[in-house]
């Protein structure tokens, strides 16, 4: 699916990485613990509700590109800088992580593992 199609189904913002959109993706991974995000092995899209600078820079650590923010959480200015560096693309969701995760897994998205 494409990155469109769950800013649509998330009712999100994205406020970096609009014109990566089309992207598809198909694995997704949902954490608060970055220690758990440093595991992956794909590159999946992370939901996360944890908002601050020590997520983008895990993101870039584990070859991340796409971050969910739950909760609507909103990136500072410094984060968006960082991704934006990294090639990332943010989105905020207004749901819960559960919520979220729930309508991922109805368009079809498959878990890490």
């Amino acid at each position: 699916m494409t990155l469109q199609t769950i800013v649509d189904k998330l009712d999100a913002t994205v406020p970096l990485g609009t014109e990566r959109l089309d992207m598809e993706v198909e694995h997704c991974f949902a954490s608060d613990l970055m220690s758990d995000v440093l595991t992956l092995k794909d590159t999946p899209v992370l939901v996360t509700g944890l908002c601050n600078v020590q997520t983008i820079r895990t993101c870039d650590m584990a070859n991340l590109e796409v971050v969910i923010f739950v909760r609507n959480k909103r990136p500072t200015e410094d984060m968006v800088e960082l991704a934006e560096e990294n090639d990332m693309v943010l989105i905020c969701c207004p749901y819960s992580m559960f919520k979220a995760c729930g309508l991922l897994w109805e368009l079809g998205m498959k878990p890490l593992f």
